[in-house]
């Protein structure tokens, strides 16, 4: 039987700076699992980084040790940025971020696809397991239902899409030559939204030209794929240029913009493409995603009664998903207190049929009638035991299950699990171990 609870940590956005971002992310997904799995007493280890945030999930015997895990998730970044998260803030939050309503541009598509990629990461380094698993699958299941079931996503949907929004704003289109740094996903946002502006021309580049071509044969504008390396040249032709690579250094310096003439810079990336030194060339106007916020905001706007809906999903998913862990912290006892029943149910039974035997033959017949008998005692006996314990993990009564834990531990003195609390759900019970005519009678409580 193992226990385990959720501690989370966020830098994100709504109260950190770009460049505390920046500081707060690993080198990636993988590696930042394997760190906070080296730490002591972390059993499982998630961590979520895109452009705006950058955030860490354990999972540990006890809040203490989580919380001591995730002391130094962030320690370049002030105290007012990082904000700390229990067990069932860190759920309901994983499913706000699913469902869009934490990101910067309200019901954006974009993140669910991250955290599911983030997600399978974290399998991959060995830090989901079974308190992690069904906390972010049902963080993915209330994304996608609120996409499909209510407009939280129509418009706007992306920092990509909102970037070449601004653009449009700030600068005449018709006719420009536009240049995506990047083919990935936030790139091929951009370029998609900039093939509906009355741009004239635009270049794609990559770090893989197959994939910049590939993008570029994707749009209607007439565009080109080139090489990250040619992205300097790009950049003094074109009048508006998105950056969103994932490169751990500058794309574009100061040197590449400095002959550039009036040139509109929107940098998506985290950590920047765009060395900020630009911002003192004169002709150039540079932008981050802080500067997108009065686009966001109109969104959010727009989409505000959608997002009421969500709101109301996600408390209806979160108590399904605690009322679950609930159900199965009551099943674990209810397993232990029938295990330790059949055992001695089995015992006695052998033991009164042998005292049978020896007065005279039995028939199998009789032998059934016995074992009738004695299972029908186990059930009638342990069937008000079995409504008062899953009453008990609803009401989160733990001391009642602690006791019953005590009172029918099927290894008779083994070492008792700790108690679990509130926010300490409590896993390992299976459906599987427990015998079929078991599973009807609490199936029928």
């Amino acid at each position: 039987m193992t226990t385990g609870v959720i501690s989370g940590v966020t830098v994100s956005h709504r109260h950190a700076t770009v460049d505390e971002i920046e500081s707060a992310a690993a080198e990636d997904v993988a590696t930042a699992v394997r760190d906070l799995l080296a730490s002591d007493g972390v059993d499982e280890a998630f961590a979520l980084q895109t452009c705006n945030r950058a955030e860490a999930y354990v999972v540990s015997e006890d809040a203490a040790a989580g919380r001591a895990a995730l002391a130094d998730f962030a320690p370049d970044v002030r105290d007012g940025a990082v904000r700390e998260m229990d067990h069932e803030t860190s759920i309901r939050h994983l499913m706000r971020v699913a469902a869009g309503l934490e990101s910067l541009v309200l019901g954006e598509d974009q993140i669910i696809g991250q955290l599911r990629t983030a997600f399978e990461r974290a399998r991959g380094a060995g830090g989901i397991g079974s308190v992690l698993d069904p906390s972010i699958t049902k963080a993915l299941h209330v994304g996608e239902r609120a996409r499909t079931e209510t407009r939280i996503n129509e418009g706007v949907v992306s920092l990509g899409s909102a970037a070449v929004e601004l653009a449009d704003r700030e600068r005449d289109l018709d006719g420009a030559t536009a240049l995506v740094v990047g083919a990935g996903e936030m790139g091929r946002l951009a370029a998609k939204a900039f093939d509906d502006t009355g741009i004239s021309k635009l270049v794609i580049a990559n770090r893989t030209v197959p994939h910049a071509t590939h993008l570029a044969d994707e749009v209607e504008t007439p565009a080109e794929g080139v090489g990250l390396d040619h992205a300097p040249t790009a950049a003094e032709r074109a009048e508006v240029l998105v950056t969103a690579t994932n490169s751990p250094t500058h794309v574009l310096g100061r040197p590449a913009l400095d002959g550039a003439g009036e040139t509109l810079v929107i940098d998506l990336a985290q950590p920047r493409d765009v060395d900020p030194a630009v911002d003192d060339l004169a002709p150039v106007v540079a932008y981050d995603i802080d500067s997108l916020e009065a686009i966001t905001d109109e969104t959010r706007e727009r989409r505000r009664e959608a997002a009421e809906t969500v709101e109301r999903m996600i408390d209806e998913e979160f108590e399904r998903l605690i009322d679950s862990f609930k159900r199965r912290q009551a099943d674990e006892v209810i397993s232990a207190m029938y295990e330790s029943a059949e055992m001695v149910k089995d015992r006695e039974l052998h033991t009164a049929l042998s005292r049978l035997e020896s007065q005279g033959e039995l028939t199998e017949e009789q032998r059934e009638t016995v074992a009738s008998l004695a299972d029908a005692l186990v059930g009638q006996l342990l069937a008000a035991p079995t409504k008062s314990l899953r009453d008990a993990a609803a009401e989160d009564d733990w001391t009642t299950i602690q006791t019953a834990l005590g009172l029918f531990d099927p290894e008779f003195g083994g070492d008792r699990p700790s108690t679990p609390t509130a926010q300490t759900p409590r896993e390992g019970a299976d459906a599987d171990d427990i015998p079929q005519h078991v599973l009807d009678r609490l199936n029928e409580e």
